[in-house]
Order: C-alpha cells, then structure tokens, then sequence
C-alpha cells in the first residue's frame, strides 16, 4: 500500500459544523436495533471487567507484539532520512511509509520544504459510518505550516486536541500551533482565524477556526478544534465525561467530509485511546461485533502507528469510557 494522499473533497465537505459546539452536544438517539447492539455489547464489557487479569494479559501480549528497531528502520525509513529528523518530535515514534500522510501541495522543486508529516492515517474498515483519523504528534514550530497544509489539504472537518500547550515552565509536549484568543494567525501560506472560543462545563476547550490557503484555489475550511487539556501525558483522566463528549460531538462529523485529526503529545497514547474508543463505540452502533475485541482493534491501530495505547491503566480506561458511553445511550434511551 503507498503512503497516503489527500483524497478529493466530498460533496458534503460543507456540512456545518455551528449545532456540534453545542454545550452540552447534541444527544446521540439510537436507534431501536442500536439500542439492541448497545445492551449486547454493554453485557459483554462489564463482563469482561469482571476479570482485570484477563484484560492486563490483553495488554501484555500487545506489548510482546512490538516491531523490532530493525523493522521500525525498515518500515519508516522516510521519517529517517536527514531531511525529515528534525520534524519528528521524539525520534522513537515515526510513522510507517505505507500509511504516512503526503502532503501534496508542498512537493515542488523549489520549496525548501518536502512532502513529509509526522503523520499516520488510522481507521478500521467497517463501512461509510465509521471515521478514520489522522493520528499525529503535537506540532513544533518547524512543523507548523506542515500541520496546517494537512488539515487542508485532506478538509479535516475537527481536530482532537488530548494535551496543554507549551509554557515556559513545562517540556515540550506540543506548541501553539493555533491563535488562543479570537484573531488570524499565518503559517506561511496558510492563514488561521479564530472565530470564536469558548470552554465547555466540563472543561473542553471549543474553538470554530477558519482555515485559508492563499495559492490554492478551494474553499476556506471549518474545523471545529476541541481541546481536553487536563488529560494527564502518559495516564488518564479521573473519569470518562469529558472523553466521552468529544466522542458525541465527533460522531456527528459524516466520515466522507474528510479524517478527525487527533494528537496528544507523541500521538499514540492519548490519542490512541482516544481512537479506540470511538471507533469502538461507532462500529457497536452499526452493529460490526467484532469491535467488541479491543486487543485486535489496538492491534490493527498499532500496525499503521507505532504504540498506540502506551499503558495498561489506558487500556483499561478504553473499557471504561466504552462501558459509561454505552451505559449512557442505553438510559437515556429509557427517558
């Protein structure tokens, strides 16, 4: 399979995004044959929540599965050459060349600039009614424009955000590649506008950003930008409430308008969680009952992204918020 490029827009790729900022989101109503493979799939988990032993032997045996350095070097020798180093935030965490995203609007002989992403498109194949994501690091500021030329270029209709911005107290876990406050920041040929920001009851922060490309002739893009910033680097919230709310206001986005960006830091931990979980929860509501095998699901994401679900205490936590959002549908439901 070759690495990926950015497909041609979908007729939809104007769906307004205005009803999912929302606060709180709007409801999702399952459908009666939903509501059917919500309670089989719900049984299943809590009982296998039962028996944490099970589950923690899960984990282990994704983490025996991990690529050798040899096939790391061999699978990813893009993100290796000398050109490309300095974009990858941690020089561990690459992305593979048969899934990598290409940046086609940089590829000319006389940008200093390449095609190279530290980027990975991620998804399942269950059907028009499951999204695919891109999963990537948090940008750098050499990365900036690179990030933005994605967004564009593949009409990404929402960006997850799992991590705080930098600060000059902290470690570098992810610049601010967008404007905190309503106003227009430029990124070389991509300008962005802030429309509005706002924080949410539970603490997410939603921003409606404006997207331009000043050469390319397309439409200026709406990106609903969704920040859970108090999501710990390396472990998990105290609950799943606020993972959960980005999944109701995500699952609205037709998949056919364009992948959800999602990152964290690294962007295999948090937001390999996070990719489980939705498209775990996305694949029950059409009835794809192989989603109830989260160990193979985190396999296949782990085989277009290095290490995707870091921890143990993530990998339950998938079970966690996967139980409460199902929970969740199946009362309100009965109101």
């Amino acid at each position: 399979m070759a690495a990926v490029s950015a497909p041609v827009p979908a007729p939809s790729s104007t769906f307004n995004l205005g009803g999912l900022c929302s606060d709180p989101p709007p409801p999702l109503r399952p459908s009666g044959e939903q509501l059917k493979y919500c309670s089989e799939a719900l049984d299943f988990f809590k009982e296998k929540l039962r028996t944490p032993t099970r589950i923690a032997q899960e984990f282990h045996r994704l983490q025996e599965m991990r690529p050798t350095m040899d096939e790391i070097v061999r699978k990813c020798s893009v993100a290796l050459r000398d050109a490309n180093l300095d974009k990858n935030r941690y020089t561990d965490i690459l992305p593979f060349d048969n899934n990598r995203i290409v940046l086609n609007s940089t590829r000319d002989s006389t940008s200093l600039r390449n095609n190279y992403i530290n980027a990975s498109l991620i998804g399942l194949a269950s059907g028009e009614k499951v999204s695919q994501f891109i999963a990537t690091q948090g940008p750098l500021p050499e990365t900036f424009e690179d990030f933005w030329e994605m967004v564009f270029e593949y009409r990404c209709p929402a960006i997850v955000m799992l991590t705080r911005v930098d600060n000059h107290r902290m470690m570098r876990k992810c610049a601010n590649y967008f404007q905190a406050q309503n106003g227009l920041r430029e990124f070389g040929k991509i300008s962005i506008e802030t429309k509005y920001t706002r924080t949410s009851d539970s603490s997410l922060v939603l921003r409606r950003l404006e997207v331009k490309h000043k050469e390319l002739v397309k439409p200026a893009l709406s990106v609903l930008h969704i920040q859970y910033p108090e999501w710990p680097d390396h472990g998990v919230p105290e609950d799943t409430a606020s993972v959960r709310e980005i999944f109701e206001m995500t699952h609205h986005l037709p998949p056919e308008i364009g992948p959800i960006v999602v990152h964290c830091s690294a962007g295999i931990g948090r937001t390999g969680t996070y990719c489980t979980i939705h498209n775990t929860l996305q694949r029950v509501l059409i009835g794809d009952m192989s989603s109830l095998d989260l160990k193979k699901t985190i396999s296949e994401f782990r085989s277009q992204r290095l290490g995707m679900v870091q921890t143990m205490e993530q990998y339950f936590f998938c079970y966690d918020a996967i139980v409460d959002e199902l929970e969740e549908l199946l009362s309100r439901s009965a109101h």
